[in-house]
């Protein structure tokens, strides 16, 4: 696990260029880039920057595929904070990703277990995840991998702690009962099959949630903690969100002399 810990803009730019990088080498080698797309506050300057080098320096997303982390169960299909609705108007609507190339669980499904397996499916089909974005919860959660969830999950359906729900009422103009309960979500072991795993926090308020994802003990009260396991893993935080964290002196020393030809 490499940790980088910068200023906001610096982070966004690092992660954005993990995944320009992945789309130029692929575009060079006709092969196709499969991202995985996260929402929530975290990934939100990365999408600017992508969207900015598409439209100036001729970033391209034409052939890349893309895989949502979750879904609310029960929101209407016109929400405007449905996430399949929240990844067009962030990312996808402003690049060239074609829209039946964006992919997400489905959870308006009338058979909800039949719909994750079936995501699962189009994963695996697609070859896996080349690149997955992710944020993290004030308690640890990634996706909507609650604590308690169990570190060889799969997609299933999900009921959201009070604490998320209050933390994602922002999103809901303040008001923690339009959130919904319950939510389809990538399980911990589906984000662990992904080759590049690149996870992004900033703020107090996720200091004690870094600090346990990259120094605490691997169990399923910080769900996160998981990623301690993954063979390629980089977190991207800023100096609030790295307050916690007893070696953060190494961390800046460490990426402060990564040979040139070392790369996130």
């Amino acid at each position: 696990m490499e940790v980088v810990i910068a200023p906001g803009a610096e982070l966004a730019r690092l992660a954005a260029d993990v995944i320009d990088r992945l789309l130029r080498t692929r575009a060079a080698q006709e092969r196709p880039a499969v991202l995985g797309l996260a929402t929530g506050s975290s990934p939100l300057a990365v999408y600017d920057e992508l969207a900015r080098r598409h439209a100036e320096e001729g970033l391209s997303f034409a052939h890349a595929s893309a895989f949502m982390l979750d879904e609310y169960v029960g929101l209407a299909a016109e929400h405007p904070e449905r996430y399949r609705n929240v990844i067009e108007r962030e990312i996808a609507g402003r690049v060239d990703i074609a829209p039946e190339a964006v992919h997400g669980p489905d959870g308006l499904a009338d058979d909800l277990p039949a719909a994750c397996a079936r995501y699962e499916e189009a994963i695996a089909d697609a070859g896996g995840v080349d690149v997955q974005l992710l944020g993290i919860g004030t308690d640890g959660h990634v996706a909507f991998n609650e604590p308690g969830s169990s570190l060889a999950s799969r997609t299933r359906i999900k009921t959201l702690t009070r604490q998320t729900r209050q933390d994602n009422a922002r999103f809901f103009a303040g008001d923690v009962d339009q959130v919904p309960t319950h939510c389809l979500t990538q399980g911990l072991a589906t984000i662990m099959a992904a080759r590049h795993l690149v996870l992004l926090a900033s703020g107090r308020g996720k200091a004690e949630a870094v600090h346990q994802l990259a120094e605490g003990p691997v169990s399923a009260m910080w769900p996160a903690t998981v990623l301690q396991h993954h063979p390629h893993v980089t977190v991207l935080v800023d100096d609030a969100a790295a307050s916690r964290l007893q070696l953060a002196d190494y961390y800046r020393e460490t990426f402060a002399a990564k040979p040139a030809w070392q790369r996130l």
